[in-house]
């Protein structure tokens, strides 16, 4: 960008050619920085006049390493093999620059980019804002220390009975009246311990210990205990050092509010807690454990009273760590919340004081996908979105803005695609850059005010790639496991896929709930599934039941059932394509799958062996009791019920039919080796047949060694022939 509506780029014409472009956001024009053949006339007089022997530039071929404009957008310097030259745009001459002028510093001005959201409350700090007080930590307790006229100690509150401590990372009010600290109760501090059988730094094995929380473990809890300075200060000669019962400050310089904790007795989380601007009370949001409830709780500074400002509940999860936005509008006492309550992830304006709802920002079949930036001045929001085009694949991201007064939504992208944006310096532009697995990616200008398209920029060119024999990856969308749900999903094929042939077919399969997997974005190679592909198979990838960014429902299969893995959909999706793809042969599909996928991985030959013949499960967490903690209990929920053990690979390891693989590094930090290795025990005591591969030293995913042999394995069992090495 050389101005707020001015900007220049090198587009790539494939061939080693290029060319130079001028855009005039404000006239909506695309032309040719300036012209190329004159500037390679200009360009080669110079070096020929140096160097008889240099080979002359193409017009379309500029080595050229920057550019400077004048206020008309006019090309007024060059940098050419990093020499800067003066350009006489009416002569068509390049002239060296004169003895001391210095070379040109292009104004290149930065894009808009949404700023990082505040941190609300500010960091904890110990000593007031005012100067005059200061916490300190001892022992598990708190010192609250006046610091003016002299340091000296005012009130203490000692430590909880057990292992609970007062933090001494204190939230002040503005005003420094009061001040919030947080009662903890640690974790239990599970140690999960790896050994490296074969470290670089020694011959012995190595033994590797990490924290690592598990479904059930006892977990850190925090509480909010509000402490409040008295109006009068007492004397010097009363300043005498507090003690007593847990709640008691001494002298009366400051005094425990009691807080009753009914409303957030469970916490798994307590998050984002900030004073009113007029410390009449604090906020902060509330996480239950289980995550069945997500508060945002508002606690009165002279009283202590809380209340639910906002109270979410569900009776399957509320997925916090994906789907929680939380913005204060202080000047307008507002609140804008991101809530799953009416079936579809969408925003609400709330009203700061009373909790009531003003609007719901944004409705509909659709999603929000996340929130870029919530203006406060021009009173809008700008957020990203999924399914907002009903004629559209809904995984596709679109970008819209919100007027927070009226609800009104402008949508700023329209492409049949998946989209990312990027903006003027000013914001007053965007540049839209969309595609799809089969679309080369699209860039376009619009304006941010209206969405309305100025000029379309480039257009990606695949027809040499397709000249090549490559093939993109087909979309395909058929219905889910009741007949109504559409799934979506992609088809690789080889380079030399021959229709008159059966090929066999293998599931490229990740169905964890916090994200949806299938690629949306061209690409010239989806390398994993294309790899696979090319050893002679069709490869599949699409999003089943239980995977996000659909609806609350269709997310809500997952909620105590990672065991589905949406397998009854992807089962339905892969048979309605071989409808549509002749070359498919069902009686050979294969799945692979890393992590969750390796879970799934394996569950599919457990509870559908009659359709996977062969499965490689790789880094699986095959018992969700196992893997890490926060995971597992989003998901399966908590307390750890019974569905946690009759849902493991490992209590169903007798069900195995077909042919499987299992991976695991040995020093996974991700998900605990051990997760594997009880699966093994278990094949083991059924008498059950199946491969097995460690990788020594491997993290999560063991590294290209376990890909070659995931190749090799499901080569030789659904090919049915021994992998040749050369």
């Amino acid at each position: 960008w050389v101005s707020e509506t001015r900007f220049w780029y090198r587009v790539d014409l494939g061939g080693g050619r290029h060319e130079y472009v001028l855009i005039d956001a404000a006239a909506g024009e695309r032309r040719p920085a300036f012209n190329h053949v004159r500037m390679a006339a200009a360009l080669n007089a110079l070096e020929l006049a140096d160097n008889e022997e240099a080979k002359p530039q193409a017009a379309d071929q500029l080595a050229i390493d920057s550019l400077a404009f004048d206020s008309h957008g006019v090309v007024s310097h060059v940098r050419s093999r990093g020499a800067w030259r003066r350009w006489d745009d009416a002569a068509g001459a390049l002239h060296g620059l004169a003895e001391g002028e210095a070379p040109p510093e292009p104004k290149e001005r930065k894009p808009w980019a949404p700023p990082k959201r505040p941190r609300w409350g500010g960091d904890a700090r110990r000593t007031s804002p005012d100067g005059q007080w200061k916490v300190v930590g001892a022992d598990g307790g708190l010192t609250l220390r006046r610091l003016q006229p002299q340091p000296a100690d005012a009130a203490t509150w000692p430590a909880p009975a057990g292992d609970d401590y007062l933090s001494d990372r204190v939230y002040w009010a503005p005003d420094s009246s009061a001040f919030v600290a947080m009662h903890v109760s640690p974790s239990g501090g599970r140690k999960v311990h790896l050994i490296e059988s074969s470290p670089k730094d020694q011959l012995q094995g190595k033994l590797h210990t990490l924290n690592y929380l598990k479904p059930g473990d006892k977990i850190e809890r925090r509480w909010p205990r509000l402490f409040r300075l008295q109006e009068q200060p007492t004397a010097p000669g009363d300043r005498a050092a507090g003690g007593g019962e847990a709640g008691e400050s001494s002298a009366a310089a400051a005094a425990e509010v009691p807080v009753d904790r009914a409303l957030f007795d469970n916490p798994w989380s307590v998050r984002q807690l900030r004073w009113a601007a007029d410390a009449s009370r604090f906020t902060f949001v509330y996480n239950q454990r289980g995550h069945e409830a997500l508060r945002l709780v508002s606690v009165d500074a002279a009283t202590g009273a809380a209340r639910a400002l906002i109270d979410d509940r569900s009776d399957t999860f509320i997925d916090y760590a994906h789907k929680q936005f939380t913005h204060y509008l202080d000047g307008a006492g507002e609140v804008v919340w991101m809530s799953e309550r009416d079936g579809w992830n969408h925003l609400y304006l709330i009203d700061a004081a009373s909790g009531a709802v003003k609007r719901q920002l944004t409705r509909g079949p659709w999603v929000v996908r996340g929130v870029e930036h919530v203006d406060a001045a021009e009173r809008t929001v700008l957020i990203r979105c999924g399914g907002i085009y009903a004629d559209q694949d809904p995984y596709h991201v679109h970008y819209a803005r919100v007027d927070l007064d009226t609800g009104e939504l402008t949508r700023l992208t329209a492409g049949d695609g998946t989209h990312r944006l990027r903006y003027s310096p000013g914001g007053e532009f965007c540049l839209d850059t969309y595609s799809r697995v089969d679309l080369p990616p699209v860039t376009e200008l619009r304006r941010v005010a209206d969405g309305a398209l100025v000029c379309v920029l480039e257009r990606g060119d695949d027809r040499p790639l397709r000249a090549a024999g490559w093939r993109p990856p087909e979309r395909f969308v058929a219905k889910g496991r009741d007949g109504k749900t559409d799934i979506y999903g992609v088809i690789h094929r080889p380079t030399n896929f021959d229709p008159a042939k059966k090929y066999p077919v293998v599931e490229e399969h990740y169905a964890g709930p916090q994200s949806a997997y299938c690629p949306k974005r061209f690409r010239a190679v989806h390398a994993r599934p294309q790899q696979l592909a090319e050893l002679g198979f069709i490869v599949v990838q699409m999003d089943g039941m239980g995977t996000s960014h659909r609806s609350k429902a269709f997310h809500d299969v997952a909620s105590d059932n990672l065991v589905d893995g949406g397998l009854p959909d992807r089962i339905a999706w892969i048979k309605a394509a071989a409808r549509h793809e002749g070359a498919m042969d069902l009686s050979r599909v294969g799945i692979r799958g890393t992590s969750a996928g390796g879970q799934t991985g394996m569950a599919a030959l457990l509870w559908h062996g009659d359709f996977y013949k062969v499965g490689v499960a790789n880094c699986g967490c095959h018992d969700n009791r196992v893997d890490k903690i926060w995971w597992n209990e989003l998901w399966m929920g908590w307390p750890v019920g019974p569905h946690y053990a009759e849902q493991s690979n490992v209590t169903n390891a007798h069900r195995l039919r077909g042919d499987l693989l299992l991976i695991v590094g040995e020093m996974d930090r991700n998900v605990d080796p051990v997760s594997t290795l009880q699966v093994v025990d278990a094949l083991v005591k059924a008498d059950k047949d199946f491969d097995m591969l460690v990788v020594p030293g491997g993290g999560h995913g063991a590294g290209p060694y376990a890909r070659r042999r995931t190749w090799d394995f499901l080569v030789e069992k659904l090919h049915g022939v021994q992998p040749r090495r050369e």
